[in-house]
């Protein structure tokens, strides 16, 4: 199992107080170990916001973009990609997020304390790279973390074309096992991007319910930790 991080000194707000009609929930915390995996047990997840000045949000949005495990849409055309790359789990944590966190990426959040932050969790045991490899060279991939049932999303990225739609295929097919149809794959909002790919949004209250059902589950035999 993962090594249980320090229990987190915030509360979060009830689910019952947030506005359901904002996606931000709240402000302030930190991204150690325990904060996070409370916050993603409890349907956030953090992103920095900029009001007055630069903080620390975390966001449960009021419709959630979620990929149904048995609803993913592969083309004909990207079925045929998928041949060339070879998948991986968890040998280039380290370069997935660093890609993912490029400062040469338009519109980029991930900040150097967020690679901290998750990275540290990757060492615990809770956060996990899919990558996508291709002659012996990383082409693509994605990151986020995983609590029993749940696989929450947090980026990806590509170096060739249709690289991290393999990689996203390839974490699809890590999560289809015995409890596939409770697992939950967790994507913050659906874009047109992943909408073609088959994300749908839940509303809140709908996704909440499945969250704490999914925790219940055990990980994913890719994402347990050896002893």
């Amino acid at each position: 199992m993962p090594i249980a991080p320090d229990p987190t000194p915030w509360a979060f707000p009830h689910h019952s107080t947030w506005d359901p009609d904002d996606d931000l929930v709240a402000l302030g915390a930190d991204l150690e170990a325990g904060t996070l995996i409370t916050a993603y047990s409890l349907g956030l997840f953090p992103m920095p916001v900029t009001l007055d000045r630069e903080e620390l949000g975390w966001f449960s949005p009021v419709e959630r973009g979620v990929l149904p495990l048995d609803g993913i849409r592969v083309s004909r055309s990207l079925r045929r990609s998928a041949r060339a790359f070879e998948i991986r789990v968890d040998t280039a944590f380290d370069e997935v997020m660093a890609q993912c966190g490029s400062p040469e990426r338009p519109d980029g959040w991930i900040t150097p304390e967020f690679v901290r932050g998750y990275t540290r969790l990757h060492h615990l045991g809770w956060a996990h790279s899919v990558e996508a490899w291709r002659d012996g060279r990383l082409a693509g991939g994605l990151y986020g973390v995983s609590i029993g049932g749940l696989f929450a999303g947090e980026s990806m990225f590509h170096r060739d074309r249709d690289a991290s739609k393999v990689a996203l295929l390839g974490l699809v097919d890590l999560l289809r096992d015995e409890h596939a149809d409770q697992r939950v794959l967790d994507v913050q909002w659906q874009t047109p991007h992943l909408a073609s790919l088959g994300v749908v949004r839940r509303p809140r209250g709908e996704y909440l319910e499945a969250v704490g059902r999914a925790l219940r589950l055990p990980l994913p035999a890719a994402f347990r930790v050896d002893d």
